[in-house]
């Protein structure tokens, strides 16, 4: 009997069990009087007291609870949110409307058709005395040198090459636009926005109308963006307006040899069996402001995009966004350049601001209140890759 109580957990077992706890007692206390480990163990500590989700971990239940309420309305609020932009995109076709008769009539000046009146071509110039000091030289000219000129060098028709002008002024247009590009851009007349028809998905059309040319045959490109203004189910915070999702182009129909997406290459190939070497030309891809209407399609079949293709789509979005926002609405100053001044000028400001913000680490909290305002209509949509 007593080798059996002995085997069950009795009085030896006790014995041990208070001999491992004991020696576990002394370890630690060697351990703890260690002062690299208390360092070490003190800066672990204070990194987990700074991060929030181990904050939140330490919160009583029924307070987690509430917080859960709180991002219920959050989601509830984020679909309010996207009911707002829908609204703003109704509002952008509403006024498209009204912007249209008078880009239809700056079609009309660039390309010549119609000759603005002296009342519609007055403008106050700030440089206006300079202006008369070069009106008064030209005065002074050489008659003989002005009647020596014909009277299209002095009167061309229209603006000449004016959206081309926009092209090369624009950092990001003209890193697209390739040598053999240009002289098809000097073709374009007019670049317009279609914006969707009520209650169908959210969209925009790019419409780069041409006159007749010797490269396709084509009178309009078309570039459709797909958007999206709903919060994503898996991570509804993360909305913050309406972004570009996916993006068609068109078909161009190239006439024969003006094709400048492709170029044509000789290779040799060598027969493996007689050595005989034969010479083949193929077709491959060629850079030019052209692919801008043939684009990489958006993964729609949950397989990732390569980070090459990412960017690829990304930068696409970011063009067809500007386009959009800027270029056609404002084209005349990016002809003349001072939107580009202005967005320069812009730019410097911003980053004079958070130089003084920097230098003023140490200020009150409430300098800080208006730093992040929500978000306005008019602020670019997030590109984003799906």
């Amino acid at each position: 009997m007593a080798e059996n109580s002995l085997s069950d957990g009795g009085p030896t077992d006790s014995v041990e069990a208070a001999k491992n706890a004991s020696n576990t007692e002394k370890l630690t206390d060697q351990v703890m009087q260690n002062p690299q480990v208390l360092a070490a163990l003190q800066e672990r500590l204070d990194n987990v007291s700074h991060t929030p989700s181990s904050y939140i971990e330490t919160l009583p239940k029924a307070v987690k609870r509430r917080i859960n309420a709180l991002k219920q309305l959050q989601v509830r609020c984020a679909h309010i949110e996207a009911k707002f932009y829908e609204e703003v995109h109704d509002l952008e076709r509403k006024y498209a409307a009204l912007y249209q008769p008078l880009f239809d009539k700056r079609r009309e000046f660039i390309t010549g058709d119609v000759e603005p009146t002296d009342a519609e071509s007055a403008w106050h110039s700030e440089n206006e005395e300079e202006d008369k000091l070069a009106g008064d030289m030209k005065n002074k000219v050489v008659i003989a040198e002005k009647e020596a000129e014909t009277v299209e060098e002095l009167n061309p028709k229209g603006i000449p090459e004016f959206w081309f002008t926009i092209f090369r002024n624009v950092d990001m247009l003209s890193e697209l636009v390739q040598e053999y590009d240009e002289p098809i851009l000097k073709h374009l007349q007019d670049i317009k926005v279609k914006f969707s028809d009520p209650g169908q998905p959210m969209s925009f059309v790019l419409e780069f109308h041409f006159e007749p040319n010797d490269y396709f045959t084509n009178p309009v490109l078309t570039k459709t963006y797909k958007m999206k203004s709903e919060p994503d189910k898996a991570d509804p915070f993360s909305f913050e307006g309406p972004e570009i999702v996916d993006c068609d182009g068109c078909t161009i129909d190239w006439k024969k040899g003006k094709n400048v997406t492709v170029k044509t290459i000789k290779k040799k190939q060598k027969h493996k069996g007689r050595g005989t070497v034969r010479t083949i030309t193929k077709q491959v891809p060629n850079e030019s402001f052209f692919n801008f209407f043939s684009p990489l399609k958006a993964s729609g079949d949950g397989e990732s995009l390569d980070e090459d293709s990412e960017f690829t789509l990304a930068s696409d979005f970011e063009i067809g966004h500007f386009f959009r926002e800027r270029i056609v609405p404002r084209a005349v100053l990016y002809f003349t350049g001072e939107a580009i001044e202005d967005d320069d000028n812009f730019e410097e400001g911003e980053e004079g601001e958070e130089e003084e913000l920097e230098g003023d680490e140490e200020g009150e909290d409430e300098d800080d209140a208006d730093v992040n305002p929500k978000k306005e209509p008019s602020q670019p949509a997030e590109c984003k890759q799906q």
